[in-house]
């Protein structure tokens, strides 16, 4: 996963049929799992386009997606936001989301 700017990852929402924004902070303990299972999901969805940013660098992001808090993954499909995911709870469960 990269690092996406809030220009990036609103390029990959109009490029791509979908995509997935991890937003995350460095210290927060969820977060590390929640990359975890982003990875195992980055293998098995490879051509799905998912970045990743620290929300400390992206406060207006935050503010107009009303992001409540991290680790938050915002999917998007066909241009829009479809949905915002704060409980990741395991990969089969994203899988089965992502997949779509």
């Amino acid at each position: 996963m990269e690092q996406w700017t809030r220009e990036q990852w609103e390029q990959n929402v109009q490029q791509h049929e979908q995509s997935a924004f991890f937003i995350y902070t460095p210290m927060c303990g969820t977060c590390d799992v929640a990359k975890r299972i982003l990875k195992v999901i980055e293998k098995l969805l490879p051509d799905l386009p998912i970045g990743m940013a620290n929300i400390n660098y992206l406060e207006e992001l935050a503010y107009d997606l009303k992001i409540e808090s991290v680790p938050c993954l915002l999917v998007s499909n066909k241009g829009q936001i479809q949905e915002k995911i704060y409980a990741f709870q395991s990969v089969p469960y994203l899988y089965e989301i992502l997949k779509k």
